[in-house]
């Protein structure tokens, strides 16, 4: 090449300043010229390869063929990359293969011809090139749709997927807008996508209906995603769709399954809580709400019994926990309840029973809480046990809503209790609002502070002449605001009725004469109210139950007469225990005839025990 020169110089510094590795080798394929970025690439120092042949830094498996392709392009020498078509490696001195492209120039010398090799390393291109290969076959592969599209909606990638989905072949689809895949009446939702898509938003699991090239409808769940340019600009979007149609039909058939069961089961539910009686002269309102997870039965019950005599019994109870078990304990008790308040006994009478009940229904961890209330017009009492159930309040119209006092006993089933009640005076048209806790016990919240706001939600409610329907419905949605995840809810509203129209009492001794002055005590009672048209059957009737107490019971006997609008009540109370049974009577017997009177001519009667013996009554419509 001669002597170091100007020009030389400026060769070797151009040389030096190639960002690609630079090889110069002569005819005979040695090495004549390298750069340190070839120093660098191949980990040899310069003079190492200097002077040696350039199958040195090529792999053993391709020096044969890198000989001919020398040879070839000495015949013809043209400015081209090496080897095109071809993947070429090149060696490191520790043995290592790497990637390379290799551009080769031919240099006319005053030595003879000269070739210029660039090699570049190509190892950072490939491994990106063979990732976009994989996700290329992921993404032909997948059994998603996948496609591309331009912001304003036409499309440029189209999947094997997306055919086999939208029945669009890829040529029939690129370039067409996305509308083409969505129901007529879905235009505004293509639009309102592509805007988001515009604005950079990622939209995720967006369920909506496509349309197929045959016109069928599927049910899809779409997730769409902006691209971007390097800096950032958003210039298109991708899209995987998923066909869930199979999954929206088994959800519409489980939706029904569940849907039949819960209404068998809410069906069995209000068959066991039955339908409690409307009573005259007793406002009520209620509301049952079945829990919102599960089958939706529980233990909740109510019930409402009338008495005789003015006097109604209230019921409320609640098995805790959910399912068929509770509620089939519930039914059991519910009618057990019954039939014992029937019978008149007192709240704690009635409590110790059914603590029995429980015990006897053998059911492991079932809590049971129950409240029963005797609610005596006339006398305007509420006589009230409860076996470990939330407070009743009672909201008094211009005076707010408060606790009813009631003493502490422990939940029924628990066995060696004794039940107390308390007897309580309440103002004529006074409200009892009685609940089970899933009305008060929600997640998050303390139970004491939701009846505290119970409370106040009853004294804003606490007006002349409530609407207990509006109230009931007031109470759910300021306690339930959220209808989902709930226990079962049961609300009984219930308005005392207006005190009778009048009452009279006396007070007899055991005495053959109390009969006849029991009579006229009548006489001057039903005179005073203009009651003639009852008197004849309201003397004999009296004369037969007096006769009775003077007989058989204990004085003194207390005698009560009550008037309401439609009724005349009249009772008797001695101190004897023994309840009076109607039996038939022999012919020659001179008694047991007279509760066979009374059942014939009352239009209403019974026997009540009371802590100091018994009352008995009869009512006649006036």
């Amino acid at each position: 090449m001669g002597g170091p020169g100007a020009a030389e110089e400026r060769f070797r510094g151009l040389l030096e300043a190639a960002p690609d590795a630079m090889v110069i080798v002569d005819d005979t394929g040695t090495i004549r010229l390298v750069n340190a970025q070839t120093e660098a690439l191949f980990g040899y120092r310069r003079d190492e390869l200097l002077g040696h042949p350039v199958e040195l830094l090529v792999p053993g498996r391709f020096r044969a063929h890198h000989t001919a392709h020398r040879g070839a392009y000495a015949r013809n020498q043209q400015v081209r990359p090496m080897g095109a078509g071809l993947d070429l490696y090149g060696l490191r001195k520790d043995g290592t293969e790497f990637p390379v492209e290799i551009s080769l120039s031919p240099l006319e010398t005053s030595d003879g011809l000269l070739v210029s090799a660039a090699v570049r390393d190509v190892s950072e291109r490939k491994a990106a090139e063979e990732r976009i290969n994989e996700l290329a076959a992921l993404v032909e592969s997948s059994q998603d749709a996948i496609l591309a599209k331009t912001l304003d909606g036409r499309i440029t990638y189209w999947n094997a997927a997306a055919q086999r989905l939208y029945e669009f072949t890829a040529e029939e689809a690129l370039g067409r807008h996305v509308s083409i895949l969505a129901p007529p009446d879905r235009g505004d939702e293509i639009t309102a996508l592509l805007e988001r898509l515009r604005q950079g938003e990622k939209v995720e699991h967006f369920e909506t209906l496509r349309v197929t090239r045959s016109g069928e409808m599927l049910d899809v769940d779409v997730t769409l995603w902006p691209t971007r340019a390097p800096d950032g600009e958003v210039i298109g979007a991708c899209a995987i769709v998923r066909d869930i149609s199979d999954r929206k039909r088994a959800e519409a058939e489980l939706t029904e399954l569940y849907e039949q069961q819960r209404h068998i089961a809410l069906t069995l539910q209000r068959s066991l809580m039955g339908t409690p009686p409307a009573i005259p002269g007793l406002a009520t309102a209620s509301r049952y709400l079945p829990a919102t997870q599960g089958a939706g039965v529980g233990g909740d019950w109510f019930d409402l019994i009338p008495l005789g005599a003015g006097r109604v019994g209230v019921l409320i109870g609640d098995v805790m926990g959910r399912g068929l078990e509770a509620a089939a304990v519930m039914g059991q008790l519910r009618s057990a309840s019954h039939a014992l308040a029937k019978t008149g006994l007192q709240p704690r009478q009635l409590m110790q029973a059914l603590d029995t009940v429980v015990a006897d229904l053998e059911v492991p961890d079932q809590l049971v809480t129950c409240c029963y209330l005797i609610i005596a017009a006339d006398a305007g009492e509420v006589t009230i046990c409860s076996a470990g159930h939330l407070p009743v309040l009672v909201a008094v119209p211009g005076e707010g809503a408060r606790t009813l006092p009631a003493p502490v006993n422990a939940p029924l089933g628990v066995g060696g209790v004794i039940y107390e009640q308390r007897r309580a005076t309440i103002a004529p048209g006074a409200t009892l609002v009685l609940y089970t806790d899933g009305l008060v016990e929600t997640p998050g919240s303390d139970i004491e502070d939701q009846v505290s706001q119970l409370v106040t939600t009853l004294d804003r409610l606490a007006t002349a002449t409530p609407d207990l329907e509006a109230v009931a419905d007031h109470v759910l949605a300021t306690m339930l605001p959220d209808v989902d995840g709930h226990d079962d809810v049961t609300l009984l509203l219930t308005q005392l009725p207006a005190a009778p129209l009048a009452t009279a009492g006396a007070e007899l001794p055991a005495a053959a004469e109390s009969v006849p002055a029991g009579r006229a005590f009548l006489d001057r009672t039903l005179d005073a109210w203009g009651c003639a048209a009852v008197r004849d059957d309201t003397r004999l009737l009296l004369s037969e139950i007096l006769t009775n107490a003077v007989r058989h019971a204990q004085g003194p006997i207390g005698l009560h007469v009550c008037r309401t609008d439609t009724d005349l009540t009249v009772e008797v109370s001695d101190h004897s225990p023994h309840l009076p049974e109607p039996r038939l009577a022999a012919e020659d017997e001179e008694s047991g005839r007279g509760l066979l009177l009374v059942r014939a001519l009352a239009d209403d009667w019974g026997v009540r025990p009371t802590d100091g013996g018994k009352t008995t009554w009869f009512s006649l419509k006036v």
